[in-house]
C-alpha cells in the first residue's frame, strides 16, 4: 500500500495535499490554403502509417525521417510483450508491453509505432488501443487516406476513443515518453499500454510493430529503425464460471469475514477476473470510482460495488452503501455471473491494513516516514519510540459526520470525522487519540492519530482499536523502540 497524503485533526499538524492532475499537449497539424504541408515532429511520434503494415508508408527509415544503417541492420531490435501469449480471448483487454532495445553506446533515445490488424484485411482494424500512462499516445485515420489523421492524446481518467470515420488506430511514443533527460538511456526502453480485440472471433490478427533506436542528436541520421510482426490466434474461451470461495468474502485489511458498508472488501475463489488489472486509470474527472473493470463487476446486496484491483483468484472492491445483515455477494465476469455467496454486513469491522510481521501500516505525522521494526523493507525503517504522534491506516471504521458522499474518492474540503469515537490501546495500556477520519484524496481509507505514550517500553506489542464496542484484530502488533 502507498504512504497516503494526510487528513488533519484538531491539535495535529495540517497537510491536506490535492490530487494533481497532468495535460499532456498534442501536436498540431497545421494546413495552409490549399497547400500540402505535413508536420514532421519525430521526437513526438511519427504521423499515421509507419509501423510497417503493407501498402502503408512503411517505416520511418527514409530521408527527412530516420537514417542508418537500414531497416533491422542494427544489431537491436524491437519486441511484443503478450500476456496470454500469442492468443487473444474476443473482446478481452490484454496489457502489451513494447521494447526496443540497441547495444550500440551511440543509441539511448527511444520510439515506437504499432497497429493491429485483421490477417484476413490489412486495412481492417483489428480492436482498440488505450494509453495506460503520459508516455504513449493514440492516432486514429481513415483506411482510405491514412495521411489525414487526429492525435487522441492521453487524459488521466478519460477513455481514448477515435471517431467512426477514423478507426484505424495506431498507438506510439508521446512526446513525454521520449523526453529528455527523464527518458533518455542506452540499451533500450519499454512502453506500455492496453489493447482490447475485437468483441467476436475475427480470425487470426496480426500486431506490426517499428521501433527506433536513435543517438538523440536532434538530427535525422544516425537511427537504427527495426521491425516486426506477430500474428495471434483466437484462445479457447473457458466455460467456467467465476466462483467464490465459500466464506471469502472479507474485510480487505483483517481479511476476517463480513461486509462493512463504503469500506475495503476482498473477495477470493476462482476465474474471477479474465487478467490483472486496477482502476488507476479508470477514475473519472471528478475521483469517480468505477463499477466495471475489464467487463469484471461485483454486486453487494444487489448494489455495485466499486472495483479496484482484480485478478483470476482475488478482487478488491469498495462496498456499496448497503445495509446490514446478511446480503448475497456476487462476481461477474465476460463468461458469466457466479452464483451468489452470502455474507454479514454491521457497521463496524475496524481493522489497520498490515505491513510485513502483522504490523499495522504507520506513518510520523510531521513527515510521512514509515513507522516500522527495522529491516521490514530491507532498508533503514525505523520503529515509532515513545511520544511519537504517527498516523495508522485502516478501513472498516464506519459511518462518518458529516456523510462521506458514496462512489467518489473523499473530496478535501471537509473533514469527514468518525460519527463514533476510535479508542487505541497499546499492550492493552490507552492511548491518546487525537481523531479518526477519511483521508483525502482516497476512499474508505480511515487514519487514526496517535501519540505513543512516553512510559510505553520497548518492544512488540499488540494494537488494538475499538468503535462502539467492536475491535480490531489483537493480532496487530507495533514495535517501539527507543
Amino acid at each position: 500500500m502507498r504512504s497516503p497524503e494526510s487528513a488533519s485533526f484538531s491539535g495535529v499538524s495540517k497537510d491536506h495535499m490535492d490530487r494533481k492532475r497532468k495535460l499532456f499537449l498534442a501536436k498540431a497539424a497545421v494546413v495552409l490554403g490549399a497547400i500540402p504541408l505535413t508536420v514532421w515532429a519525430y521526437e513526438f511520434g511519427p504521423d499515421a502509417g509507419y509501423a510497417g503494415v503493407p501498402g502503408e508508408n512503411g517505416t520511418c527509415a527514409a530521408a527527412g525521417c530516420h537514417t542508418g544503417a537500414g531497416v533491422n541492420a542494427g544489431k537491436g531490435g524491437v519486441a511484443v510483450g503478450f500476456r496470454d501469449g500469442l492468443t487473444y480471448t474476443p473482446g478481452v483487454k490484454q496489457h502489451l508491453t513494447v521494447t526496443i532495445s540497441d547495444p550500440a553506446a551511440t543509441q539511448k533515445r527511444w520510439g515506437f509505432q504499432l497497429t493491429a490488424r485483421l490477417a484476413s484485411d490489412a486495412k481492417t482494424m483489428a480492436g482498440t488501443f488505450a494509453s495506460t500512462d503520459p508516455f504513449t499516445t493514440m492516432l486514429c485515420a481513415n483506411a482510405g487516406n491514412i495521411g489525414i489523421f487526429q492525435e487522441a492524446p492521453f487524459s488521466a481518467g478519460k477513455a481514448q476513443t477515435c471517431p467512426a470515420n477514423e478507426p484505424i488506430q495506431y498507438i506510439e511514443h508521446s512526446a513525454a515518453g521520449t523526453a529528455f533527460p527523464q527518458r533518455f538511456q542506452p540499451g533500450g526502453l519499454t512502453y506500455e499500454f492496453d489493447w482490447t480485440p475485437p468483441e467476436s472471433d475475427a480470425g487470426d490478427i496480426v500486431i506490426y510493430v517499428a521501433g527506433n533506436a536513435a543517438n538523440g542528436d536532434t538530427q535525422n541520421t544516425g537511427d537504427n529503425i527495426y521491425t516486426n510482426q506477430y500474428t495471434l490466434t483466437t484462445a479457447s474461451r473457458s466455460v467456467s464460471l467465476p466462483a467464490i470461495d465459500a466464506g471469502a468474502v472479507l474485510n480487505g485489511a483483517s481479511f476476517q469475514g463480513g461486509i462493512v458498508p463504503n469500506s475495503w472488501l476482498t473477495i477470493k475463489g476462482s476465474n474471477l477476473a479474465p487478467g490483472f488489472d486496477t482502476w488507476t486509470n479508470f477514475i473519472g474527472p471528478h475521483g469517480e470510482l468505477p463499477t466495471s473493470l475489464d467487463g469484471v463487476k461485483v454486486t453487494v446486496g444487489g448494489k455495485p460495488a466499486y472495483v479496484n484491483a482484480i485478478s483470476p483468484g482475488q478482487i478488491n472492491v469498495l462496498a456499496p452503501d448497503v445495509g446490514f445483515g446478511s446480503l448475497e455477494v456476487t462476481v461477474t465476469t465476460p463468461v458469466g455471473t457466479s452464483a451468489a455467496l452470502t455474507a454479514v454486513s454491521q457497521p463496524y469491522g475496524p481493522a489497520f491494513f498490515l505491513w510485513p510481521g502483522n504490523q499495522p501500516v504507520a506513518t510520523r505525522n510531521q513527515d510521512f516516514s514509515i513507522a516500522a521494526k527495522n529491516g521490514t523493507f530491507g532498508a533503514a525503517t525505523v520503529p515509532a519510540k515513545p511520544g511519537d504522534v504517527i498516523v495508522l491506516w485502516g478501513t472498516g471504521f464506519g459511518a462518518t459526520n458529516p456523510a462521506a458522499p458514496v462512489g467518489v474518492q473523499v473530496p478535501s474540503d471537509k473533514l469527514y470525522l468518525t460519527a463514533s469515537p476510535v479508542t487505541v490501546t497499546i499492550n492493552n495500556a490507552p492511548v491518546q487519540v487525537f481523531g479518526a477520519a477519511l483521508a483525502a484524496p482516497f476512499a474508505g481509507l480511515y487514519q487514526v492519530n496517535i501519540r505513543i505514550p512516553d512510559d510505553t517500553p520497548d518492544g512488540d506489542w499488540p494494537i488494538v482499536a475499538a468503535i462502539n464496542g467492536v475491535s480490531s484484530p489483537a493480532t496487530t502488533v507495533i514495535t517501539i523502540q527507543r
